[in-house]
């Protein structure tokens, strides 16, 4: 169980901005407060700089009781905490070893890199975006500060040592929309010297899995991020988010399973979005707070009231009508689904090829896309995708590490092949948007087990 940590603000209910806007002494610092400044040619009091919400609009507003602006990069309802007020700092660190004892295994670090702001305040420069919104600045001085490294470097070191005393695995994660470059500085320092995430999120396959993605494409989203990922860490890979329009709605419905394959295939950490593995799609009608509401509707398990997430009628946001059939108690319930397919995936992950695998992938002309996961002495996997919407008999010879025939061990719902179908090598036939893992025994394996089988055969004639 990870913990959602979203350390830049508070809500402006919370005790502390309370407390600071009444000039508490000991939280009249924990916010970014300014008095502004007088417009020489109106005399009217504004911001004290140019600085745009993440949502549009000034990132300052007045707040009539302390008589100062109070920052905030998101929602006037979100106050930004001031971490160069070492008591905040101290304060949130607390909190995460209050959840630590309490038994979570870790933290994705949401929107981390907002932590810090340039501490003289100075006027960003302008962007080409539309007036007043947030791509109408580029934003030097609110986000990807180099002291909000030092912040995540921190937690790893103490998070590393709270493991060690407790001989458990706690995990940091980093969520932040930023170059690849100032990105994979979570991994670690510049000078390799300090860590800091175990993983970043990353979101390459939102962005680069659509519904006109070709094979070379995605190879290339693949090793945009496999090939700036410092050595000996771990990559992550993102289908979906509270952020992002679903799968199903964003690519296509028919694409869901595929992208599963995938996501589950690839070398490292899986991220998938509640909802994905049964295919839940946006709902438009659901808006009602927020333009993300349409991805964030209740979770589908039954076909009951408010499809079992609720017994009320009435929940904070609509559900889908597509809940009676499509939800988890009737795709558990049936001979093959995009849940089952999930968790056949799931289950295949365990496998050690998939844990501590190397990875090869290439493409066959635009349509194709394979990748092969191999470890010495284990059996290899070849995951196959066909980005095309029309049937392709694809020839893998290029993998030439591989025998002539190849198992199924997975293949999606609507896959013309079934898992333990045996394939020629030289053509493998896929229907439309259809993906598959094949799977090449490891001969010495396959001795190994077939020499233990008979030595535990002729002590079972022995003994009994």
């Amino acid at each position: 169980m990870m913990l959602d940590f979203i350390p830049n603000h508070s809500s402006d209910e919370h005790d502390w901005f309370i407390q600071s806007a009444a000039r508490n002494a000991t939280y009249l610092n924990f916010y970014t407060w300014h008095p502004g400044k007088i417009n020489p040619t109106t005399g009217n009091l504004e911001p004290p700089n140019n600085w745009v919400s993440v949502f549009g609009g000034p990132a300052w507003t007045y707040h009539s009781g302390r008589g100062e602006y109070y920052l905030h990069q998101f929602t006037s309802k979100q106050p930004d905490l001031n971490y160069r007020n070492p008591a905040v700092l101290a304060e949130m660190t607390k909190m995460l070893f209050f959840w630590l004892d309490r038994g979570v295994d870790g933290f994705r670090l949401d929107a981390i890199n907002h932590l810090f702001e340039d501490a003289d305040l100075r006027d960003e420069p302008p962007a080409n975006g539309a007036p007043g919104t947030y791509d109408s600045l580029n934003h030097i001085y609110t986000k990807d500060l180099r002291e909000v490294y030092t912040v995540v470097y921190n937690w790893r070191d103490q998070l590393d040592q709270y493991s060690r005393e407790n001989n458990r695995t706690c995990i940091l994660m980093t969520e932040a929309y930023a170059s690849i470059e100032d990105t994979m500085l979570y991994y670690e320092s510049a000078d390799r010297t300090r860590h800091g995430a175990h993983m970043p999120f990353n979101f390459m396959l939102i962005y680069d899995f659509q519904a006109n993605q070709n094979a070379v494409g995605l190879k290339h989203a693949i090793d945009w991020w496999m090939n700036n990922m410092p050595a000996r860490h771990t990559p992550s890979w993102v289908t979906g988010s509270h952020d992002h329009s679903r799968l199903g709605s964003r690519v296509a419905e028919n694409r869901i399973d595929q992208a599963m394959t995938l996501l589950h295939t690839l070398p490292g950490t899986s991220i998938s979005y509640y909802g994905e593995e049964i295919g839940m799609l946006d709902y438009k009608e659901a808006q009602t707070f927020d333009g993300r509401d349409p991805n964030r509707t209740p979770m589908q398990w039954d076909n009951t009231t408010s499809a079992g997430f609720s017994t009320n009628a009435n929940t904070w946001l609509r559900v889908h009508p597509d809940y009676p059939r499509k939800n988890v108690a009737f795709q558990q319930a049936a001979e093959s689904s995009t849940l089952k397919h999930f968790q056949t995936l799931t289950a295949l992950r365990k496998h050690r090829t998939f844990a501590y695998g190397d990875y090869l992938h290439r493409t066959v002309g635009t349509s194709v896309y394979a990748m092969l996961r191999e470890l010495r002495g284990e059996d290899s996997f070849l995951t196959v995708l066909n980005m095309a919407g029309s049937d392709y008999q694809v020839d893998l010879g290029d993998f030439t590490n591989l025998p002539q025939m190849l198992k199924v061990e997975v293949a999606q719902p609507s896959s013309k092949l079934k898992a333990g179908d045996t394939v020629d090598i030289s053509k493998v036939n896929l229907g439309p948007y259809d993906s598959v893992v094949l799977r090449a025994v490891n001969s010495a394996a396959s001795v190994r087990l077939s020499l233990i089988t008979l030595v535990l055969l002729v002590i079972k004639y022995i003994f009994v």
